[in-house]
């Protein structure tokens, strides 16, 4: 059993060697290696873990760095949820920031659910909606400073929107023409940044009609 935030890293560092592997040269930051120094485990839990890197720069100082990772093989998916021609966007409070942000639908895999799977799943439990088509739209690093798995976009073609998931956090729903949902992120009414980056990729991939 480990006692220390350091001796968790180090055992975590023993049992996931691949979440310390680190490129050396071309100006990468690399991870310090024990018995040099050793780093710490803020927080763990069943789905992520908070880690506290001891890290040397490009100029060879060193410092510490933050990083979240989550544990499950499953990734995050986020779908735009596409009505006709228009754009169906969720209300919803995020307790980082402390307030609400027009965003598409985004959440942890499911354990042993495809990508796609979690996709559809994502539109039935928010929005009591069914997906007749599912567009891969890439991937995407919302904050690559600290967290450091990809979020992977969907487009999701429904034809109507049921009953909005109470618990999700969600206080409405709004669906709006694709032009009108590129302008609220031009002005700022949209600032999450994995609902901008889909927005981006649906109309370069033609999706917008």
């Amino acid at each position: 059993m480990d006692h220390t935030p350091e001796s968790a890293y180090a055992h975590l560092r023993a049992r996931q060697p691949r979440w310390f592997l680190t490129p050396h040269g071309d100006s990468a930051i690399s991870i310090m290696r024990w018995p040099m120094v050793e780093g710490q485990v803020l927080h763990r839990d069943e789905d992520r873990v908070v880690l506290e890197d001891p890290v040397v720069l490009p100029d060879g100082q060193h410092a510490r760095r933050l990083r979240l990772l989550f544990t499950r093989p499953e990734h995050r998916v986020a779908v735009l949820p596409l009505l006709a021609d228009s754009v169906v966007l969720t209300e919803r409070f995020q307790h980082a920031t402390s307030t609400w942000h027009w965003e598409i639908l985004r959440a942890a895999g499911t354990e042993g659910l495809a990508d796609t799977d979690n996709a559809a799943r994502r539109l039935q439990n928010e929005l009591s909606a069914s997906a007749s088509e599912l567009i891969g739209l890439g991937q995407v690093h919302p904050d690559p400073r600290v967290l450091a798995d990809p979020v992977l976009l969907y487009a999701g073609r429904i034809d109507t929107v049921g009953e909005v998931a109470a618990a999700g956090g969600i206080r409405r729903v709004c669906t709006v023409p694709f032009a009108e949902a590129e302008e609220m992120a031009l002005t700022g009414l949209i600032t999450d940044a994995v609902t901008i980056s889909a927005l981006f990729r649906a109309r370069q991939t033609g999706l917008t009609g």
